[in-house]
């Protein structure tokens, strides 16, 4: 079959389902991904026959794109903060919104550095994928990164992908919320842990609800920081003096995400909306 050809049987199938600029982006991912073309290729090269072997393989993942399922579990890795990751079922699929997260993290860990020349600690709590920990260690100079998770599955797959990227992070499986005491004070800790409410699932996308962790996801209405105050009370007695507590958050509770931490006794704490205007971060200290 023509690529060309390809091309409108790829569009037209999906177009009840996604629009056309997501189908538009399927299509640029599996060019690269399948037949190592790129966009331009493609234009260039309409009649661009494609193999027996390549058609089956691209009509199989057309088919699952029709069930909704992720592209990124299809091909079974993504991109984050412009480095390669392996992504399944046991891990979110990384946002770009968490990038931002990364960036901030990233540059108050610069700063900690350029003050004290110390090796700077940092913890990653509900690492996952590894996203947040193994960006961090790729762009933070003089540190030791720490990461938990209470998936061994997701483990299995974050120590992958370090490998990958070529870091050095020390993963550790870990039911937080049934933590009492970490091995070690940090000058920052991170997470991004689960923070979408039951109520809100109605929000959320067919393709992300049926097939990533709920585990990863979502909490009870009625406890929807729960994962925060515990992360915050242990953030109390492990984080230095000087340290730093970071979180993405839920767009909508960000006022009670900062009301919590100043109640608990965290200082200078800043709120900070993301790329696309949505209060999606935070940062406290104790100093």
């Amino acid at each position: 079959m023509k690529l060309s050809d390809f091309k409108i049987f790829f569009f037209s199938s999906l177009a009840a389902k996604y629009p056309s600029t997501e189908i538009e982006s399927f299509f640029t991912i599996l060019l690269e991904d399948i037949l190592s073309m790129k966009r331009i290729d493609a234009v260039l090269n309409s009649d661009f026959f494609v193999d027996k072997e390549n058609l089956n393989t691209l009509n199989i993942i057309t088919d699952r794109l029709l069930n909704e399922e992720p592209i990124q579990y299809i091909l079974g890795k993504t991109e984050f903060y412009g480095y390669p990751f392996i992504v399944n079922k046991n891990t979110l699929i990384p946002r770009p919104e968490t990038e931002e997260l990364v960036s901030w993290v990233a540059e108050i860990s610069q700063k900690i550095t350029a003050s004290n020349n110390k090796k700077v600690s940092i913890l990653d709590v509900g690492t996952g994928s590894g996203c947040i920990s193994i960006s961090l260690a790729k762009n933070t100079k003089n540190s030791i990164i720490y990461a938990v998770d209470v998936s061994k599955k997701a483990l299995d797959i974050a120590k992958k992908n370090a490998i990958i990227n070529n870091v050095t992070v020390h993963f550790e499986e870990l039911d937080i919320l049934k933590t009492e005491e970490l091995t070690q004070k940090f000058n920052i800790i991170v997470s991004n842990p689960p923070y979408v409410r039951e109520q809100e699932k109605k929000e959320i996308q067919n393709n992300v609800l049926e097939n990533e962790p709920h585990l990863a996801l979502f909490v009870a209405d009625d406890k929807p920081l729960i994962f925060y105050e515990k992360i915050a009370d242990l953030a109390l007695k492990y984080l230095e003096k000087s340290g730093f507590l970071f979180f993405e958050i839920n767009q909508y509770l960000g006022k009670e995400t900062k009301e919590m931490l100043k109640k608990k006794g965290f200082r200078n704490i800043e709120l900070r909306k993301d790329f696309a205007g949505n209060k999606r971060m935070i940062k406290a200290s104790l100093h």
